[in-house]
């Protein structure tokens, strides 16, 4: 039977659009979703819409219509968006679905029936923009440390979950499992502010009434964190299908932003225990995709949409780039110039024009047909340790590396190319030679075209096409399509057909 993975975006809230922030943390999730599929692993891929709370109300006041109404409109640009990226997603949440209502109202109530959530007065200084709460020290001139906004002073009586009891729960947890944040740097920041003492927080809302009704005080809605992050468990059946839910709880990997770090490995762990749920098994929390060095921002008017960068360098362009040229942990700095650059170099310099090659010098010099490769060819090893690396780097969610090394088995195969020189030995009416000198190299393409393919899987679809395969790369199982030879392809029509990557103008 597969083995069950789940992998999941943040669910994204409402009061926004669609940025090329979204897209960087929902394009790694569906790079590394394609290639466990590719492995056979049965899995679920959840990304969706987080649509209550303070700041989607305000959203909606400022537009003139009511929350629901923006929620529907907002949550569409985002369905939208992903599915102009090619996103596989196996389902997409929103937060005000019926489904997810039944599902929060039964955590809660298994977490108040542990004891864990007592009605208090709180007062505090609050990030609308977070959702969240900070101290004076926090602070960054008096504002947001994350947004940069100035916080309002609340007093409310709210009911509170107490976090504080989970302190040592939580240490003794990630001692356990070191694994369970990454990379290091972002555990250690987690452990640093469990070891700096946990405050108890509020977890419901009397002065909005967008929001889910606490089970036991429909006076109250429950705090947005307590809502939103329960979306994850809502997805694979939590209160609707007990089996369903027990095959992928706990979810393999929530992929994060950094700012919300301490909501996903301390808020989110600690209530999963509470209510006698397991925590995940990894938050992976990458760095800001910042522009012009700073994080993008409706109040500095720096977001770019997708698709305006689709219009382009087409969605492998831009999922390439994402996935090649950031570094996916740290901060990176996005640049159009260097998006174009990465384009020209990587898609339509080496495996572009390696495709338009050999295609061509087959046509020309063995008829447009698959000779038949060598088990003993030069690229074998070659072939073998682009597998090896992409797989290595791939299980540490380093794209930038898994995917370099698929680029090396491209510049083996080009500098192969260079060394044979097939065209010399075809005019000098050497055909075994040419033969067996393409029949690597579309052999090493074979290849090529079914590692690339969980980041650029329209151009791996149909370099796969005229290679003269049936079906497409996302049909094949690896590791062992992935084998030199692994299937016979003597014989194959072969087809030229245009540029995969036509070159750019440099801006």
């Amino acid at each position: 039977m597969p083995r069950p993975f789940y992998v999941t975006t943040p669910i994204y809230y409402v009061n926004d659009v669609p940025h090329i922030g979204h897209a960087y943390t929902t394009v790694a999730a569906d790079v590394l979703a394609r290639w466990r599929r590719l492995h056979g692993d049965d899995v679920v891929f959840l990304t969706g819409t987080d649509e209550h709370g303070l700041k989607v109300q305000r959203a909606a006041e400022e537009r003139g219509i009511t929350p629901a109404e923006h929620a529907e409109q907002t949550s569409r640009r985002f369905r939208d968006a992903w599915a102009g990226l090619d996103i596989t997603n196996t389902d997409f949440i929103r937060t005000t679905e019926e489904r997810h209502h039944r599902a929060v109202q039964e955590f809660l109530q298994a977490v108040h029936d542990a004891g864990d959530i007592e009605l208090d007065t709180y007062e505090g200084l609050y990030c609308v923009a977070c959702e969240g709460y900070y101290t004076p020290d926090e602070l960054v001139d008096g504002n947001c440390p994350i947004h940069g906004r100035p916080v309002e002073q609340v007093v409310e009586e709210n009911y509170f979950f107490r976090l504080s009891r989970y302190e040592q729960r939580l240490l003794d947890h990630y001692e356990a499992h070191p694994e369970a944040v990454q990379p290091e740097t972002r555990r250690n920041e987690v452990l640093g502010f469990i070891k700096g003492g946990l405050k108890d927080f509020s977890m419901s809302r009397t002065s909005i009434s967008w929001g889910i009704p606490l089970p036991w005080d429909p006076s109250h809605v429950a705090y947005v964190w307590f809502d939103a992050l329960f979306n994850y468990c809502t997805a694979v059946g939590y209160g609707s299908d007990p089996v369903r839910f027990d095959r992928y709880w706990p979810a393999d990997y929530h992929l994060i932003g950094k700012d919300i770090l301490r909501f996903h490995a301390v808020y989110w762990p600690a209530m999963l225990m509470s209510a006698g749920l397991e925590p995940p098994r990894c938050v992976f929390a990458h760095g800001f995709l910042l522009v012009g060095g700073e994080k993008m921002s409706k109040t500095r008017l720096n977001q770019i949409a997708p698709a305006d960068l689709v219009e382009t360098v087409g969605v492998d362009g831009f999922r390439y780039h994402f996935m090649a040229d950031q570094r996916f942990g740290p901060d990176g700095d996005f640049s159009y110039e260097a998006m174009v650059a990465r384009y020209n170099s990587d898609l339509a310099n080496n495996f572009g024009n390696l495709a338009n090659r050999v295609l061509t010098m087959s046509a020309g010099y063995v008829g447009g047909v698959t000779p038949a490769d060598r088990a003993d060819g030069p690229l074998v090893a070659a072939a073998a340790a682009a597998y090896e690396a992409q797989a290595a780097a791939l299980d540490r969610l380093d794209f930038a590396s898994g995917f370099a090394a698929v680029w090396e088995l491209i510049r083996a195969t080009n500098a192969y190319i260079e060394d044979r020189r097939p065209w010399e030995t075809n005019k000098a009416g050497d055909t075994a030679t040419t033969a067996a000198v393409l029949g690597d190299c579309l052999e090493a393409l074979r290849i090529v075209a079914l590692l690339a393919s969980p980041v650029i899987p329209r151009a791996a679809a149909e370099l796969w096409r005229r290679l003269g395969w049936p079906g497409t790369p996302e049909e094949q199982r690896l590791p062992e399509a992935a084998g030199w030879g692994a299937v016979n392809g003597s014989g194959n029509r072969l087809e030229k057909g245009a540029p995969l990557f036509p070159r750019l103008d440099a801006p």
